[in-house]
């Protein structure tokens, strides 16, 4: 008969199988539209780009985010949010679609 895992051992397995899920949605999150700057998200224009970011969540523990900085970078826009629970910082990239058809 095996002996009964200690409540810590247990508790310490599964935070890190958690950090695993989470390391995985951040780099899903970084792989898919607005992960970087090679696969923005194309906006009709910079008014909604804010409200847009905040509706995607934290890519670890889908919480709320709060924007840090929304800069204009080589004719993209890169919003820095941070999660609100979590504290994780995530780059979301836009692009404008009337700067694509100019």
């Amino acid at each position: 008969m095996a002996a009964k895992k200690r409540a810590r051992t247990v508790r310490r397995k599964l935070e890190r199988e958690l950090e695993s899920l989470h390391d995985a949605r951040e780099k899903l999150a970084r792989l898919s539209e607005g992960g970087a700057p090679e696969r923005p998200i194309v906006v009709p224009s910079a008014s909604v780009i804010e409200t847009r970011a905040l509706s995607l969540g934290c890519a670890r523990c889908e919480s709320e985010l709060r924007i840090e900085s929304h800069d204009a970078i080589g004719g993209l826009r890169r919003v820095r949010a941070r999660c609100r629970a979590c504290g994780a910082i995530r780059e979301i990239w836009f692009d404008l679609a009337s700067r694509l058809l100019s």
